[in-house]
């Protein structure tokens, strides 16, 4: 049996707390990432409970016709619960040991867990929308080719769209949003 998963990173923000909303660009984004699913079969929204994530869901959820689902596991990473100047730095270094945790943080083997756990709970014949943040998309690609890194997540937009299709145990994965499309 197939399923199809729609990776989406959310669409720009004013900033990354948990409350920051879209900017009046960001809320044009999710309006065109809703027409740019016009033609795509869609029959589950599952969302990060982060509010700039909700909103980008919103719109495709009203042209679809049906209501999203928050999935607390679908929150991005704390890389930390401190403030680093050299947050990138550290950011990197957690691709390259995925055991590595910094205080009041998730490693990205923890994170990849729970969301790799949201896609295996996706049902044979599915065609699902994951609506979520950049840090834990890249880790969530990591889970279908584990040559997903660093650099795939630098070259993250806002927002973002890769396809996985799963289908006889075997996974095809391709980034299908592009500038033109934003």
């Amino acid at each position: 049996m197939e399923k199809t998963i729609y990776i989406v990173r959310h669409c720009e923000a004013e900033g990354q707390s948990a409350h920051a909303d879209l900017t009046a660009n960001g809320v044009m984004q999710a309006s065109k990432l809703a027409d740019f699913f016009e033609d795509k079969l869609v029959d589950r929204i599952i969302t990060s409970p982060f509010l700039r994530a909700r909103m980008t869901a919103q719109p495709l959820s009203d042209q679809k016709g049906i209501y999203y689902e928050e999935d607390s596991r679908l929150a991005e990473r704390t890389l930390s619960e401190h403030d680093f100047e050299d947050w990138l730095i550290k950011l990197e270094d957690t691709f390259l040991d995925l055991n590595l945790t910094y205080e009041g943080g998730e490693s990205s083997n923890e994170a990849m867990s729970r969301v790799c756990d949201v896609v295996d709970e996706l049902p044979d014949g599915s065609h699902s929308v994951i609506v979520t943040h950049g840090n834990l998309m890249t880790l969530l690609l990591r889970c279908f080719d584990e040559r997903i890194g660093f650099k795939e997540w630098q070259a993250l937009t806002n927002p973002d769209v890769y396809q996985v299709t799963q289908k006889d145990g075997q996974v095809e994965m391709k980034r299908i949003w592009t500038e033109e499309s934003n």
